[in-house]
């Protein structure tokens, strides 16, 4: 073989190692470029499932979020709804001394109208300083105070059974008070009618036996001097005769007037139709009103009770009669109303005897319907004491109330009849 026979086949070598080289470099460039596509194919699928994931656990984190919220809502919402609807009269009191809740029976048993009563508790409270008195006392001793009965003086409750108790943290450190209190009103009016009838049930064991031996001596008194001859007499002791005579028999008037209102009051109970009973009463007394210049009403809404229609006629006649001379004492024309007012919540029918009479010192009106109680502007007698007793029996209350403008009000108090006797 020629020389030029072993360059050509040398370099028919050469290119063809150079080939496979270009092959192989070509080859391996394919293999890394499907190996860079699958390699950033595995990482999209991995950042799509991440970011599917991270969206995942955010909606949950907001349903959580949401169904927190929404729970939180349900449980003020309830506690609200709690609060309003207590019964008892609740006040909760911050440690800086503002009133930080307040709700309705207790506005309601306060006095207190619809407002935003978040102000310094005793600026709150200015009109039931008694129940500020134990809010302060429980603040500053950080005690709880339980069950104490308190009595408050103008609109609102007269009597409340007040509770409260220190806030307290998770560490115990008192910041607040919250005070439950409830009105009493009604029992103390319960309690005060059961010392009465006591009261009234003592005096006749008391005093029925002395008025029987004193009524004994003044008829003999009585007896004796009716037995002296006016005309046998000299002139100048007439008259003191008869004056024993006239004492005795006003004074034997008053003891069988006392007897009779000591003695135990038997009820004949029945359906009693009030309306009636005030149109009787208002009758009793018209013609004598009219001919002083005035006049006697009736107005309201009567509904039957049970009781004594022979005692309760005794009563509001009493308190007619009543109203009347008080009107007449003072030279005043009589207008007088007897009004009926029926109270579905309380159970009860109110029936009250109004005047324009000379009114009622607030200081006599507790001791207005005690035996021979007189003032100036009313002399009651035993007219209004049994007036009380027969109410009492009838487990009724009755109270004196002076008018705005002049005037007095009677209210009697009576319990409504139960729908299911016959």
């Amino acid at each position: 073989m020629t020389r030029s026979g072993y360059l050509l086949l040398g370099l028919t070598a050469i290119v063809g190692m150079l080939a496979a080289v270009l092959a192989f470099a070509v080859l391996r460039l394919f293999a890394a470029a499907r190996a860079a596509a699958k390699a950033e194919k595995t990482e999209g699928t991995e950042t799509a499932f991440m970011a599917a994931a991270m969206e995942d656990a955010v909606q949950r984190l907001r349903d959580q979020e949401r169904a927190m919220k929404a729970r939180a809502e349900a449980s003020e919402r309830l506690s609200s709804e709690i609060i309003a609807s207590m019964t008892s009269g609740l006040l909760v009191v911050s440690e800086d001394r503002h009133v930080r809740s307040l709700n309705p029976a207790g506005r309601k048993m306060l006095a207190l109208p619809e407002a935003d009563w978040s102000g310094e508790f005793r600026e709150v409270l200015v009109g039931a300083a008694p129940l500020a008195d134990v809010v302060e006392e429980c603040l500053t001793s950080a005690r709880p105070i339980v069950r104490r009965t308190i009595a408050l003086k103008g609109a609102g409750a007269a009597h409340l059974g007040v509770t409260a108790s220190p806030i307290r943290d998770e560490t115990g450190r008192a910041h607040g008070a919250m005070c439950l209190f409830s009105d009493l009103s009604e029992i103390v009016e319960l309690e005060d009618q059961l010392r009465l009838k006591d009261s009234l049930a003592r005096l006749g064991e008391l005093t029925a036996g002395i008025a029987h031996e004193f009524r004994n001596g003044l008829a003999t008194i009585h007896g004796y001097a009716r037995l002296l001859d006016l005309e046998r007499l000299p002139a100048d002791f007439r008259p003191y005769v008869q004056g024993i005579r006239d004492e005795t028999e006003a004074l034997g008037q008053v003891v069988t007037n006392f007897l009779n209102f000591a003695r135990p009051t038997e009820l004949a109970l029945a359906p009693v139709d009030m309306a009636a009973i005030a149109d009787r009463a208002a009758e009793e007394i018209r013609g004598e009103a009219r001919s002083r210049g005035g006049d006697v009403n009736v107005r309201g809404e009567f509904v039957p009770v049970d009781g004594d229609e022979v005692l309760l006629r005794q009563a509001f006649s009493n308190l007619c009669r009543n109203a009347l001379e008080a009107c007449a004492d003072a030279r005043i024309k009589p207008h007088i109303t007897i009004e009926g007012v029926r109270d579905e919540a309380q159970g009860v029918l109110r029936v009250s005897v109004i005047d324009n009479g000379p009114g009622i010192n607030e200081t006599i009106a507790p001791r207005m319907f005690r035996p021979f109680v007189t003032t100036k502007a009313r002399g009651t007698g035993l007219g209004l004491a049994l007036v009380q007793k027969i109410i009492v029996t009838h487990n009724g209350r009755v109270a004196a109330q002076p008018e705005t403008g002049g005037g007095a009000r009677f209210v009697v108090t009576l319990p409504l009849r139960d729908p299911t006797l016959p």
